[in-house]
């Protein structure tokens, strides 16, 4: 035996060791995760507590001195408490499916692998899914940085009682793909989402002249279409290159390389967050018919310096040209300040719901 091959076996040795030193911790965290499932379960506690898995993830990645790199270290641990989270409750999520969309990427993210997931055909199912107790969670796509609002998302709040518990921000990377030995100069349809088209279109312009681009309810259900057309593309996503056994031609096609995808997180109670900073709180409204009443309700935010982040409107649907408003705004809906400013509107407006006080997400997760 050379001593290369000596020092590698030792080393392997070595490596087999640390292995299972780790699979023996992981197994003692996985007991403590029930100790603490009965301590939830006598209390009366949340099982899902975001903030918490967030800070612990954030503090190991301030606290890692390498080699271990430390993009990693988030997708490793959040893997380790999915899986602990399992044996304190199953956990069921509804989100927009089917498999392999980016909503799907989004839970996959946030909860990890080990929660079972219901995917659900349209937004309306999911808040469906959730409101009747199949689901613990749903999550929904709200926002994309280059096309705006998804607006059945906001549609559903006005009627629905679930409130929003979290959010999640996923870089969104559009690939071309298509069955095996297809060519770019042979294709002649790309199916995708109508957002998706959408965030490629001066790609699409520019490379796929001759191609008729086709609506499709989702990525994956246009990769589907794709793998099925002998002359067909799919604008999707790479996980369902892997799920579909399709070749990815060419990779982000999305017009703005900072094209990211927000996505709520949304559940029948109201979570308590802990004393975490960077929160945001939601809330929609309607207005009554008047001169100035959005001005009057936007000075209520501007004298207690309370920021508002976002405002939309949509047709409330109850009768023509009536509007709800949809706001986030910097802070908790119990701090001193929005309390008040949440009280007048309470009074003030016909409908007026605070949709969920939660931390926000990260871009960098």
């Amino acid at each position: 035996m050379s001593d290369v091959e000596r020092t590698l076996g030792q080393l392997r040795e070595r490596i087999d060791a640390v292995d299972s030193g780790l699979l023996e911790l992981l197994n003692d965290r996985a007991g403590l995760a029930k100790e603490v499932a009965l301590a939830k379960r006598d209390g009366g506690a949340s099982f899902y507590r975001p903030e918490r898995e967030r800070a612990l993830i954030d503090k190991l990645q301030d606290s890692n001195r390498g080699p271990f790199p430390g993009e990693a270290i988030r997708p490793v641990f959040q893997e380790i408490i999915s899986a602990c989270l399992s044996l304190e409750q199953g956990m069921e999520v509804a989100y927009l499916g089917p498999e392999a969309t980016f909503t799907h990427q989004a839970v996959r993210r946030h909860f990890g692998t080990s929660a079972k997931t219901v995917p659900c055909g349209t937004i309306d199912s999911v808040f469906t899914e959730v409101a009747r107790g199949e689901a613990a969670f749903g999550v929904v796509p709200v926002e994309n940085s280059s096309e705006g609002v998804v607006n059945h998302t906001l549609d559903c709040f006005v009627d629905s009682p679930l409130r929003i518990v979290a959010e999640i921000v996923v870089d969104v990377e559009h690939c071309l793909l298509a069955r095996d030995g297809l060519r770019e100069d042979q294709i002649e349809r790309v199916y995708s989402h109508p957002q998706a088209l959408a965030q490629c279109r001066d790609w699409l312009s520019a490379n796929l002249k001759q191609a008729t681009l086709v609506p499709s309810s989702s990525t994956a259900d246009a990769a589907r279409s794709a793998k099925e057309d002998m002359a067909g593309a799919a604008v999707s996503a790479q996980m369902a290159a892997r799920m579909y056994g399709l070749s990815i031609l060419r990779r982000n096609l999305q017009d703005h390389h900072d094209n990211v995808t927000r996505f709520l997180v949304v559940g029948r109670e109201q979570q308590d967050i802990g004393p975490v900073s960077n929160v945001k709180t939601s809330l929609l409204m309607t207005l009554p018919d008047t001169a100035g009443a959005l001005l009057e309700v936007l000075a209520h935010f501007n004298s207690r310096n309370i920021n508002l982040t976002k405002i939309e409107s949509r047709p409330s649907k109850r009768k023509a040209w009536d509007y709800v408003f949809f706001l986030d705004l910097d802070g908790r809906a119990e701090d001193e300040k929005v309390a008040e400013v949440l009280g007048v509107l309470g009074d003030r407006c016909d409908l007026f719901k605070v949709l969920g006080t939660y931390q926000k997400a990260d871009n960098h997760e």
